[in-house]
């Protein structure tokens, strides 16, 4: 399979008139598709876009533009096997019924060989993928190691449970400081409600280990963590992610109530039977056996039912009965339901053409996911609309900032694609998301501040110490139109009391260069410790633009001694002892050529942390400052 094309191929001269031609008849397949969908109730049993007993064949359904081809794997995206990003097509289990359809929009489809195809429907076994279980037993043992940052809680019954056939649990992973008190903006996750997109729980999988291995040691982590609820649902769709654990192309639950119990095409589509504009607009099927299938009723699934009863428990309703009433600007909270795949960035409305009414908001927060995976940025809706989805019920009905993250370039994503490409792109959009979850209809339209550094990290109390950093209004992906951007005009910083607190001080920041007249500045600023008690303390940075608008904070630890200082006392306490002499101990044989190099346990200035540092350490064993 081919790697994902970032950017849209430019068109030879000779075939601009033929893909305008297509780009005009893609109008053509909306209506169709339509009509298609409506009439999905008269058909019965099978893999077409209507659940009808029309005789399937593989085809390769070439696209002129990435554009297109992202809109034709969101219209048909139950239908598609893999993507050829670099050749520029889909492999689809197809109907007569949808080649007509895909010609129509001006499509090539071609028939391949079946002979020659892949054995695309068995899989072998993915070791970089949890298994539901083991996800499970991960959060528990998150719960019970960390009692005072991480719970592990029970908020409902899939279809199988729900029935008396096993089943599981609906739980979530909530992780937070419970030392500092609330309220506290909230982030929530959901992922593998489409049971077979393999890389989307392990995604939230690395996100949660990651805040918790990090909390203590980097800064930011920490102080996600003290000032922010992060609530995660791994396994939206349990049932049917066990199907897909034995090499089944899953996207359904699993109940037995419709199109057979025994059917492989039995269940509802989760992500079509959220209450929010169900059945609203030809935007799923009406037919059991479709992979689109929208259930009988709103939320008529169990699973269903337990995220909205979470969501709405974790959010107050932001916005007014209208679609076209906003959020106001203050509202709080991010929900993002991760998916698989296309590397798409999608927010409201999926549904309608018609943009939300914090369209413009919505949009500045998806660049700003995008500027971190490289995704593409858009609205959620493709060939046709998809109505009662989840992301839709998010800000439909509570106004909140609500995401789909489609990750990567295949369902049975490579374990190699996965640790290289997904877990690297998306873990700093997720700490972002999280970042801003207090205030994500205004703060991402702000400077980052990043690049942080203190020219020494540990310093007797009653010194000084610099502080520099970047400050940059420019990180936004414009794959999909080009985001406004501005001047930085302030930065400030923050001595353990971030900026939404009471009693919060400012201290202001210059630029590095004598004046802020550029989008992207150095900014720096001179710490006096005097008032500083001795320990670690967090610094806070941020920046704002011309607009008036304030950035997300980024932080850094400076640790404060005493005056005393004391050779070989790493951790500024006061005293040499064994945990210092293990400090050096624990570097030996580093040089300065290494990555993760501290010249502090070179105590002899020679490049290298070798056992003459350890000695020297060692003889100051057990000096005080007493």
């Amino acid at each position: 399979m081919g790697r994902y094309m970032r950017r849209s191929p430019t068109l030879k001269r000779g075939n601009k008139r033929k893909w305008l031609t297509v780009m005009a008849s893609l109008a053509v397949i909306i209506i169709l598709l339509l009509g298609s969908l409506a009439g999905a109730d008269d058909g019965g049993e099978g893999d077409t876009m209507d659940g009808s007993t029309n005789d399937t064949v593989i085809v390769l359904v070439y696209y002129p533009d990435l554009d297109v081809g992202n809109k034709v794997f969101i219209s048909f995206e139950p239908w598609i096997w893999e993507t050829n990003y670099e050749e520029g097509y889909h492999l689809m289990k197809v109907s007569q019924r949808e080649i007509e359809l895909l010609t129509a929009a001006g499509l090539q489809v071609v028939v391949a060989d079946q002979q020659a195809l892949p054995a695309i429907e068995s899989i072998p076994n993915y070791p970089c993928y949890e298994t539901v279980e083991e996800t499970f037993a991960f959060a528990e043992g998150l719960a019970a190691n960390y009692p005072d940052f991480a719970t592990w809680t029970d908020v409902g019954d899939s279809w199988e449970k729900s029935a008396g056939l096993g089943g599981y649990d609906m739980r979530v992973l909530r992780l937070t400081n419970s030392a500092i008190p609330g309220p506290k903006p909230r982030f929530f996750a959901t992922s593998a409600i489409h049971a077979r997109e393999y890389t989307t729980a392990p995604l939230l999988v690395r996100f949660a280990q990651y805040l918790v291995d990090n909390y203590g040691t980097d800064a930011d982590a920490t102080w996600i963590l003290d000032y922010h609820e992060v609530h995660l649902m791994f396994h939206t769709n349990p049932d049917g992610r066990k199907k897909a654990e034995a090499g089944a192309l899953w996207r359904k639950n699993t109940s037995q109530n419709y199109c057979g119990a025994t059917s492989n095409n039995r269940g509802a589509d989760l992500n079509r039977n959220f209450t929010y504009r169900w059945d609203c607009c030809g935007g799923s099927s009406g037919n059991e056996c479709s992979q689109t299938y929208r259930g009988p009723s709103p939320a008529s699934e169990p699973e269903t039912q337990a995220v909205q009863n979470y969501l709405r428990s974790l959010f107050p309703d932001q916005r007014g009965p209208n679609d076209n009433d906003p959020a106001p600007a203050e509202a709080t909270g991010i929900y993002i339901d991760f998916h698989s795949y296309s590397n798409l960035v999608l927010w409201p409305w999926g549904y309608t053409g018609s943009p939300a009414p914090n369209e413009t908001q919505l949009q500045t927060l998806g660049r700003k996911f995008a500027y971190w995976n490289d995704y593409r940025p858009q609205q959620a809706i493709g060939l046709y609309v998809t109505d009662g989805a989840t992301t839709d019920f998010g800000y439909g009905d509570l106004g909140v900032a609500s995401y789909c993250f489609e990750l990567g370039t295949a369902f049975f994503q490579s374990c190699s694609y996965f640790e290289t490409t997904i877990v690297p792109a998306n873990l700093p959009a997720l700490i972002y998301a999280v970042k801003v979850a207090r205030t994500p209809y205004m703060t991402p339209a702000g400077p980052d501040a990043y690049n942080l550094s203190l020219s020494d990290d540990r310093v007797p109390v009653g010194s000084t110490v610099t502080l520099s950093g970047t400050v940059d209004d420019t990180r936004y992906d414009n794959q999909e139109g080009t985001e406004p951007t501005q001047n930085i005009a302030a930065a400030e910083y923050y001595v353990d009391t971030p900026p939404w607190v009471v009693g919060s001080t400012a201290m202001t920041m210059s630029a590095s260069d004598g004046g802020f007249d550029s989008r992207q500045e150095n900014v720096e600023a001179t710490i006096d410790t005097s008032g500083l008690s001795e320990g670690r303390h967090i610094i806070f940075v941020r920046g704002q633009d011309e607009n008036g608008d304030w950035g997300a904070c980024s932080a850094i630890f400076l640790t404060v001694s005493s005056t005393c200082v004391l050779f070989g006392d790493f951790d500024g306490n006061g005293q040499v002892e064994a945990a210092d002499i293990m400090e050096v101990a624990s570097r030996w044989r580093m040089t300065d050529q290494d990555a993760d190099w501290d010249a502090r346990y070179d105590v002899d200035g020679d490049g290298n942390t070798d056992v003459v540092d350890i000695m020297l350490v060692v003889a100051h064993w057990g000096e005080t400052c007493g």
